[in-house]
């Protein structure tokens, strides 16, 4: 046999070695596509579960269009009185999209970052706007993705153990998924500062914030699922009980006064100006070590995603959600190409 051979017969292997595992991740990402996420009838209940533990409940496009057009049908479903969201594996809720995969696929493919940032926006617009009472179980990390298949809804229960965040400035982006809208809304100034400097909030304080409705010990969040799905043609009043009454027996951290108490009149002041080089010498006057260490991160973030983002939540004050998502979805076209 000649050398030219040799090389054709080895082109041909590795041509089918590649197709093979080609086939073999395809087939994976199908398998996979079907447990991503789980939609359940249960009880009184439509119960959505974001499968994806491996990957801290990351959200993908795939996910999107198989909660998407459930939620409108329980919507439309006179037996399906509310709607439950949470995550499976007991670390996050949902850390936030699967950014890694849109800025690859961007890369080949306008049109899948296209697709995910419209089809997601789509979801969050539903959110806020589901007629049945919609409960997420924030239980976990909840960042980016996480905050907006949560916070648009009627009621967010926050564990001990929740996680919250919009870090997006730190990696060239904004606090999307109708972040312009719900931000400004929080008490004073805190909006501003947890979107420019993606400040965390831990277990309680994510309730204090404004961001959770409730907070319930996590070792209770089991028995709270099964009395809600146990409820009979529930009103939203009867949902609102059961989660109040679950919140006033809650006793972690039940004294604790909130992370930033001492530090909201300096956030109010700081954060009020109407441009980052203002917010920027804000920090630099005071020269306290809680405004240092602000401005520290703060200059560690890109320059463009803080002014994108200051401009973004003054916009989104006096808009309504759906305004703000449209912004949103041109913003981020802005930036990913």
């Amino acid at each position: 046999m000649g050398l030219q051979q040799v090389w054709r017969l080895m082109s041909r292997f590795n041509s089918f070695k590649r197709t093979n595992i080609i086939l073999q991740h395809l087939r994976m990402s199908k398998h996979t596509d079907a447990v991503e996420v789980l939609l359940e009838r249960k009880g009184c209940a439509g119960v959505i579960t974001l499968n994806r533990p491996k990957f801290l409940n990351a959200l993908n496009l795939s996910m999107i269009r198989h909660i998407y057009p459930q939620l409108k049908n329980w919507e439309q479903d006179p037996e399906t009185f509310l709607i439950i969201i949470k995550g499976a594996g007991g670390k996050a809720f949902c850390a936030g999209g699967d950014i890694r995969a849109i800025s690859e696929a961007g890369k080949a493919n306008q049109k899948i970052a296209q697709d995910f940032f419209r089809e997601e926006y789509m979801l969050n617009n539903a959110i806020g706007s589901c007629r049945k009472p919609y409960v997420a179980l924030i239980h976990g990390i909840t960042m980016g993705g996480g905050v907006g298949l949560s916070v648009h809804g009627q009621f967010r229960v926050a564990t001990e153990k929740s996680l919250f965040a919009m870090p997006e400035t730190a990696i060239g982006l904004f606090p999307d998924v109708g972040g312009g809208y719900f931000l400004p809304r929080l008490q004073g100034e805190l909006g501003y500062f947890l979107a420019l400097t993606g400040f965390r909030l831990k277990g309680r304080d994510v309730y204090a914030a404004g961001i959770a409705t409730h907070f319930v010990d996590s070792e209770k969040l089991g028995m709270l699922e099964e009395d809600l799905l146990a409820l009979k043609s529930p009103s939203k009043e009867n949902i609102a009980d059961v989660l109040d009454a679950y919140h006033a027996k809650s006793k972690i951290d039940q004294d604790k006064s909130f992370i930033l108490e001492e530090h909201m009149d300096k956030i109010n002041s700081w954060f009020s100006a109407n441009t980052v080089e203002q917010i920027v010498e804000n920090l630099q006057q005071d020269g306290s070590s809680f405004a240092l260490e602000q401005l520290k991160v703060i200059n560690k973030m890109s320059p463009t995603s803080l002014k994108i983002t200051l401009r973004q939540l003054k916009e989104g004050s006096s808009k309504t959600l759906q305004e703000v998502l449209t912004m949103e979805y041109r913003l981020s076209q802005a930036c990913m190409f």
